[in-house]
């Protein structure tokens, strides 16, 4: 459980996320690094809690999540979020395509940005076709080429680390912006989590698990984001590094040229990195399939494999497209999963610890597919509808600034909405209870 999120953080796109702050925010390294620890150990060691908490449901339940969601949210509403979440899964596998075709293609004249995206995308959806087994194995040791090329990348590009100043005005926007686009890569996963536990042991201890899953997003996600934030800032005064990084373009770029000292070692340094992408894309995929199976019951009777290869029409030609900018599409496609996303998981986890007191027993394992057994789920459809009613004006995004954000506070989106999901689920799902006693 530790090595399946560790390795899934630990890779190119942590890295994007951290250099999101100077490439997209116009923020320094001092800016981005205290932004980050602020973030990562308050905010997002917060947020990691709850992924962490959703991977306890698998192995207790042994249900994937959007199937869990019935138990809250009713078996026909809960269409919605599994419909979303088909969407999520395909926008994380269009991010870590795009960066990871841009890494492999950073490393030689003869490859581009679309062919190096073909090749990820292939590798990914070999590694997804082998089933639930082989990514658990996958995930084991996809970490360690990560590992060793980021701690020589700090030994070679050491000495050019600077404290570069902002490129742009420093505001509380900004700041608060890029806190929310941080936390949204993390919090995000608690959609899958569950996913990868279903066959584990029942009786394992849900500390354990929890705690395991826990330190796996954490470790990885504070080291990838801190890394990519002080290459990303200290490229400007660097010609080669900011030749590689295309105007904030190429994450890969930039890891090319930090290595570029080393040779034809580098670029297999840069390679395996590359190849290491599929260890976020795989059980991405994987999710994508299964979600699209629980929208409706006519979905279930199509092979999982079948969704799998429609992912992969879908997103070599997305990824191709939005990889000519990058960063619009990179905050964009997280904030946008982080709103539903977090606003869901107030509404499970409010089911879970205040109605059904923190206990598995209250779910009956034999209903999940019974609509007229399971909660009618208008309290969570009706409370996730609210939610976004306070999200859209408190959101900042590149096509869209709403009249509350505009007001100089950021994107509050997410903690907003979170708030009022929470107090409306708690108010509608009581009244739910008592008319429909379920």
């Amino acid at each position: 459980m530790f090595f399946v999120w560790f390795s899934a953080n630990m890779n190119v796109l942590g890295l994007g996320t951290g250099s999101a702050g100077p490439a997209f925010f116009g923020l320094g390294v001092k800016q981005s690094l205290i932004t980050l620890l602020v973030v990562d150990i308050m905010y997002v060691s917060a947020a990691c809690a709850v992924p962490a908490y959703f991977a306890v449901f698998g192995p207790k339940l042994g249900m994937r999540s959007m199937v869990q969601a019935r138990y809250s949210w009713g078996y026909y509403p809960a269409m919605l979020p599994a419909a979303l979440n088909v969407f999520s899964m395909q926008g994380f596998l269009i991010l870590n395509c795009i960066i990871g075709g841009q890494t492999l293609a950073s490393v030689s004249d003869h490859l581009n940005d679309t062919l190096g995206i073909v090749i990820i995308g292939l590798i990914s959806l070999a590694v997804t076709f082998c089933g639930y087994r082989v990514i658990h194995w996958y995930e084991s040791v996809a970490w360690i080429p990560n590992v060793i090329t980021f701690a020589i990348m700090l030994g070679v590009g050491g000495r050019h680390l600077t404290n570069a100043p902002a490129t742009g005005p420093v505001t509380a926007s900004s700041i608060i912006t890029f806190a929310t686009t941080t936390a949204s890569s993390v919090i995000s996963w608690c959609t899958m989590t569950p996913d990868y536990g279903v066959y584990h042991n029942q009786k394992a201890s849900s500390k354990r698990i929890f705690v395991y899953t826990y330190l796996g997003f954490f470790t990885a996600s504070l080291t990838a984001h801190y890394i990519g934030a002080i290459f990303a800032a200290s490229a400007i005064p660097v010609p080669s590094w900011e030749a590689g990084f295309d105007n904030g373009n190429s994450v890969g770029g930039l890891i090319q040229a930090v290595l570029s000292p080393l040779g034809g070692f580098g670029k297999f340094l840069t390679v395996l990195l590359a190849l290491s992408i599929p260890s976020a894309c795989a059980p991405t995929m994987y999710t994508f399939a299964s979600s699209f199976m629980t929208i409706a019951g006519m979905f279930a009777k199509i092979p999982r494999w079948v969704y799998v290869v429609v992912s992969e029409g879908i997103l070599i030609p997305v990824a191709i497209v939005g990889a000519t900018h990058f960063y619009d599409t990179f905050v964009d496609i997280l904030n946008i999963i982080g709103y539903w996303s977090c606003v869901f998981a107030v509404t499970i986890l409010t089911e879970h610890f205040v109605f059904r007191r923190g206990s598995y027993e209250p779910y009956n394992l034999e209903i999940w597919n019974r609509s007229s057994r399971l909660p009618p789920g208008l309290a969570a459809l009706l409370a996730f509808l609210c939610a976004f009613g306070v999200i859209i004006p408190c959101m900042s995004q590149a096509w869209y600034t709403g009249p509350i954000a505009n007001l100089g506070t950021g994107d509050i989106g997410i903690l907003a909405g979170s708030g009022v999901a929470f107090i409306l689920y708690l108010c509608f799902r009581t009244v739910e209870k008592s008319v429909f006693g379920r």
